[in-house]
């Protein structure tokens, strides 16, 4: 682990040192929404922030969403035994219900359990990817103490003509996936429809060591186990020569995942996000936006073919934005968002319902080489009262592309249905709403063909809840995090360099029995290089994603160790339109965990044949 660290870091340093001396042909940042929730480029985000575009997943050729984001900055999963197991995130080390994630703009996660299902979103269904790093509650709200990341599904374009697009994908494990899509659209209008299926046998997701019987899945199930998910989406919109703007999208994701377990081994899921938002100018300095939402989320637990339970969740949503210039670059944004909850289930639940209505208010302002961003938030749970969130940055533009930035903000997260009211004994209903407080400090650079930008942190978290040795929720009186993330980008030769590095402290401050341990399922160390290139019609790519220590329990008795996977890919546009996708992951077969007694999948190859227009 400490050789990939270094290596990746010397590769990062010797290309830095190339590029310098390349010419200053600058490119356009990409355009994001998800920072301030207003348009801005990326490079006037005060904040730590990634942009993942359809070429890029093309170009990465990932199974997942998992697989796409695993070792960004910031950055780690634990996963409970290959695609389509249940996977959770942990951003900047906070827990895997502190991330908010955003599918067109619709709130995505589970009322009951908090999470957001990555495993279940397709991802040939993605056409851009945002990611902020640090604290988005004081314009989001509860969940967003670590950041937010928005998946925006695949759009028409306004080019006119029929665009029909597909790909099929065949490899290890018998996985077979297949993809088509229909677009179009006018000066106006524009349209995108998607059918999409996926089937793996899988592996066998749950070892069992030497002479443990009930141990990590509590069972001994050696088999594989498979994988199947079908999914849908539709989006539209129409814009009018005044500027106003009517858009609908909705996405739906039906999976099968067999699994291990002692009571139950076998679950079917629904995942549906739908939205709707209009937008126009009253005047030509206002800017107003409406917007609805609906997520739903659906668990059918089966006990080899016998039904156990289910249990079932919907949260509706609805929000109103006003963005005023009211200077020459200063803005105005004030809008209040509205949620309501709702879980239904087999097992009784104490409460089924609640409602959070939250209103905030956000100034941007630059001035000559300054640039300020201050933003403040109340939100009413109907369960936990009133909390106020804010959240100050400034920045400062030097010669060269230089630009220093800091930041510090609050946020608060209120625990979830099976936190508070999981019967069996799992349930916790004394249990505190989260707050934290985070500060940050960053450096960038943009210039020419390279870039690199270095952000440390550190998040204090009160009241964190976490699972005790009985698998009890309760919380934790202090934890600190502290981390420090290295990026770099640059183009050489045609070589196209991405590295990142990353370290995390993320410890125990409660003073009780655990105190100084290291927080579950954070590695400690973290790196990823990405390198590609194109010789014509044919590209080769390859990625090194490597992961320090970290433990599986609090009181880290169980030690999940450090590894480095790498994996290869090419392609080969054989005709216009056409392309032929091959990439063999996990090259050198490693063994590793996530997460403690659950398998990875070892050496995997993969093959697929994509027709896809340009512009799609």
């Amino acid at each position: 682990m400490k050789k990939s660290l270094l290596a990746a870091a010397l590769l990062s340093c010797t290309v830095a040192a190339q590029a310098a001396d390349q010419s200053d042909a600058s490119a356009l940042a990409p355009v994001i929404v998800t920072a301030t929730r207003t348009a801005i480029t990326a490079d006037e985000a005060l904040s730590s922030v990634s942009v993942i575009t359809r070429a890029d997943i093309e170009r990465l050729q990932p199974l997942s969403v998992p697989d796409l984001l695993a070792g960004l900055p910031g950055m780690s999963f634990a996963n409970t035994g290959g695609y389509g197991q249940q996977t959770s995130l942990f951003m900047r080390g906070t827990n895997s219900t502190h991330t908010l994630l955003l599918v067109d703009g619709v709130r995505v996660a589970s009322v009951s359990a908090g999470l957001a299902a990555f495993e279940q979103i397709p991802v040939e269904q993605i056409e851009r990817i945002e990611i902020v790093r640090g604290p988005r509650s004081s314009l989001y709200g509860a969940d967003a103490i670590g950041g937010v990341i928005q998946i925006f599904t695949r759009r028409g374009t306004r080019d006119g003509g029929l665009q029909p697009s597909f790909s099929v994908t065949t490899g290890s494990n018998n996985l077979l996936r297949g993809q088509a899509g229909l677009s179009g659209g006018s000066e106006h209008a524009w349209y995108n429809l998607g059918v999409g299926a996926q089937y793996t046998r899988g592996i066998n997701a749950c070892r069992i060591g030497a002479g443990v019987v009930f141990a990590g899945c509590f069972t001994d199930e050696p088999d594989r186990d498979a994988y199947r998910n079908k999914n849908l989406s539709a989006s539209g919109g129409y814009r009018w020569d005044d500027g106003a703007e009517l858009t609908g999208t909705w996405l739906r994701s039906l999976g099968e995942i067999h699994f291990d377990g002692s009571y139950q081994n076998r679950s079917r899921t629904l995942q549906q996000v739908a939205g709707s938002t209009f937008s126009f100018n009253p005047l030509e300095a206002w800017k107003t936006t409406l917007s609805v939402g609906q997520n739903l989320d659906r668990y059918d637990n089966y006990e080899n073919r016998d039904f156990v339970g289910y249990i079932y969740s919907r949260r509706n949503q609805a929000s109103w934005q006003n963005d005023l210039s009211v200077a020459s670059n200063q803005l105005l944004t004030l809008g209040v968002d509205w949620q309501g909850e709702h879980i239904d289930s087999d097992t009784g639940f104490l409460a089924s319902r609640r409602n959070n209505t939250g209103g905030y208010v956000q100034y941007q302002g630059t001035f000559g080489r300054n640039e300020v961003q201050l933003s403040a938030r109340r939100d009413h749970n109907g369960q936990f009262g009133n909390h106020n969130t804010g959240a100050a940055a400034w920045g400062y533009r030097f010669e060269h592309g230089l630009r220093l930035s800091a930041s510090y903000g609050s946020a608060f997260h209120a625990p979830t249905f099976n936190d508070l009211y999981y019967p069996y004994g799992s349930g916790n209903p004394d249990l505190k709403p989260e707050k934290s407080r985070s500060a940050e400090l960053g450096l960038s650079q943009q210039q020419g063909t390279w870039n690199w930008a270095l952000n440390a942190y550190q998040t204090r978290i009160d009241q964190l809840i976490a699972l005790d040795s009985n698998y009890f929720p309760s919380n934790i009186s202090k934890a600190r995090i502290r981390g420090v993330e290295g990026q770099f980008g640059a183009n050489l030769a045609g070589w196209r360099l991405q590295a990142y590095l990353g370290w995390l402290q993320p410890r125990n401050e409660d003073g009780g029995i655990n105190d100084g341990r290291t927080l579950p399922r954070r590695p400690g160390r973290t790196a990823r290089v990405d390198l590609d290139r194109r010789f014509g019609a044919f590209g080769v790519g390859a990625t090194v994603n490597a992961a320090g220590r970290s433990y599986d329990d609090a009181a880290n008795r169980h030690p999940l160790g450090g590894y480095a996977s790498t994996d290869l890919r090419a392609s080969w546009h054989f005709a216009p339109d056409w392309q032929v996708e091959a990439r063999l992951a996990n090259v050198f077969d490693r063994h590793y965990e996530t997460v403690w007694y659950f398998n990875q999948p070892g050496r995997s190859a993969f093959l697929t044949l994509r027709y896809s227009p340009a512009g799609r």
